[in-house]
């Protein structure tokens, strides 16, 4: 057999395409939008070589359209969800065995399927199923999961080269084994991207996995899989199942097999199953990973030095962009009494022009949210906060779901720093105000690291080097990616490796070699090439 050290393809992010009017990427992308709303599909659980039908069947809509039907899926029982894991298990040995160089292969092939013939569709799905605009699926579901495929081969490559340091007449080396068992991959509903990724970046390490998408999720989740069958990722290695997120749960957690989670959601889930995992520690083989990316309630906090103007536009994209249903979306925002009706006015002023809808109008800048539950939870929102004598609606503070689940971008001016909406996850397009003096700067960066539980994103805006220097000092365990005059969105693989700490999850930094480094069990290997042939150590001969 021949071999050769390789070398991988150096790794880029994606080009964002612009999607401008008569381009050809908006011809391809409505197209196919149009050719998925019109055709009602079926999608089963992939188990193996196995496309599982039970007949228990859901039915997906869109968010923006939820009368209409783009079809159905079906839900696994606790048999389906056993027979995920035996699949998982029986496909590890020959998945693990494989060269990296052949599973890196599979992996950057998909990446060329995702940026390249496939773009068009999963960006429409995503569309579609999750009432992104296009700019929003673009930078997800194409570029940011074509970059986690590249840049993580690339990772996994550098992880395998760090090898220790070897003395005189011996060598020392390290095999990066995947863990032992399969490993549970759960993901959101409002990341295409981190919905491939969470399976992925566990199987280019060697390991099989069972994957539970969200249930709001599954229509682009197909494609996902899809791309991932016509790359070359074997059967058995990637296993769908889909329904009641409990009873999955509890079944994969039951089996002695369960080797890590690789987790994206709520913060109350993830830390039930971490308290789950712990109950059972006993009946597995080895103690499992947990990874998990949770909540938020992410801040913006201008200094009086700030420019009011880029302190708008950060609020309005950091908590407005895909309807405020990003974990590092802004949602609570701090301003100086003395900039504060600049910054107000500018937000206003531009929000009038904002125009909310259906993703297939391009001049769209909000979409629907993306289920009755969500709608309702902010309409509850907004109702109190019209109520409340320590709240007031400025802007925004309408809806509708007579068509779809509608949420007008909602701005709240609050004199209570602990109110509701600072305090509360809404996870949608809902951002609460709260001025200060501007003699409180210091004591406002303490307010803003202890109001929250979480420490996913945070921003601070100045012009005065002293002050971002207090802010990082004083915010330093407030965040996870924390960003300079910039909003706190917007994370980029391989640029900015993403997770936050506290109740946003282990920042476990998705989109960096750190995170692939949980999928693996190194072993090291010492090997000496003249072994000793007596016991006795020289300090043992007499004087």
């Amino acid at each position: 057999m021949a071999h050769s050290i390789v070398q991988l393809p150096i790794p880029v992010n994606e080009p964002i395409l612009s999607y401008a009017p008569s381009s050809i990427e908006k011809k391809e992308v409505l197209a196919c939008y149009t050719k998925l709303y019109k055709t009602q599909i079926e999608v089963p659980m992939q188990i193996g070589k196995e496309a599982v039908y039970t007949g228990d069947t859901a039915t997906m809509h869109p968010p923006h359209d939820h009368k209409h039907c783009l079809g159905s899926y079906h839900k696994a029982n606790q048999a389906v969800v056993k027979k995920a894991i035996e699949a998982a298990l029986a496909a590890k040995a020959k998945w693990s065995a494989l060269p990296w160089e052949s599973r890196a292969a599979i992996f950057l092939k998909a990446a060329e399927l995702v940026s390249g013939p496939y773009r068009a569709k999963i960006n429409a799905a995503t569309m579609l199923a999750q009432s992104k605009t296009i700019h929003q699926a673009e930078i997800d579901a194409a570029c940011e999961f074509a970059d986690f495929l590249r840049f993580n081969v690339y990772f996994m490559q550098e992880i395998y080269e760090n090898q220790p340091e070897s003395g005189a007449g011996i060598w020392n080396r390290i095999n990066y084994r995947p863990l032992e068992g399969f490993i549970y991959a759960v993901s959101p509903f409002n990341f295409t991207a981190i919905a491939g990724n969470l399976g992925a970046s566990a199987a280019m390490m060697g390991n099989t996995i069972v994957w539970k998408p969200s249930d709001h999720q599954i229509f682009s989740a197909q494609v996902i899989m899809e791309i991932f069958q016509e790359a070359g990722v074997p059967e058995g290695v990637i296993n769908t199942v889909f329904g009641d997120p409990e009873m999955i749960t509890n079944t994969v957690l039951e089996s002695p097999d369960f080797a890590g989670i690789h987790y994206t959601g709520s913060t109350e889930v993830f830390r039930a199953i971490w308290s789950k995992i712990g109950t059972h520690i006993n009946r597995y083989k080895s103690y499992p990973r947990i990874v998990g990316e949770t909540g938020g309630k992410d801040f913006i906090i201008a200094h009086p030095s700030a420019n009011p103007i880029e302190v708008a536009t950060g609020i309005i994209r950091g908590g407005f962009e895909y309807q405020g249903q990003k974990c590092s979306a802004a949602s609570r925002i701090y301003l100086p009494k003395s900039i504060a009706n600049q910054v107000i006015d500018r937000v206003k002023e531009e929000l009038k022009t904002v125009k909310m809808g259906s993703p297939e109008d391009f001049e769209n800048f909000v979409t629907a949210v993306i289920h009755r539950g969500a709608y309702d939870r902010l309409v509850a929102a907004i109702e109190q906060a019209k109520k409340d004598p320590e709240a007031e609606i400025i802007a925004g503070g309408d809806y509708d779901d007579s068509t779809g689940y509608f949420i007008e971008p909602t701005v709240v001016v609050t004199s209570n720093p602990a109110y509701k909406t600072m305090t509360k996850e809404l996870f949608g397009p809902l951002v609460t105000i709260y001025i200060y003096a501007d003699s409180d700067w210091e004591k406002t960066l303490t307010l803003v690291d202890s109001t929250s539980e979480y420490a996913l994103t945070g921003a601070v805006y100045s012009q005065d080097r002293f002050a971002l220097e207090e802010a990082l000092t004083a915010l330093e365990n407030s965040a996870g990616n924390f960003y300079i005059n910039d909003k706190p969105t917007g994370a980029v693989v391989g640029q900015q490796p993403f997770g936050g700490a506290r109740g946003s999850g282990t920042n476990d930094k998705a989109g960096s070699a750190s995170n692939l480094m949980r999928w693996v069990s190194p072993r090291l290997i010492k090997e000496t090439f003249v072994p000793a042939k007596d016991y006795r150590y020289s300090f043992l001969e007499k004087e």
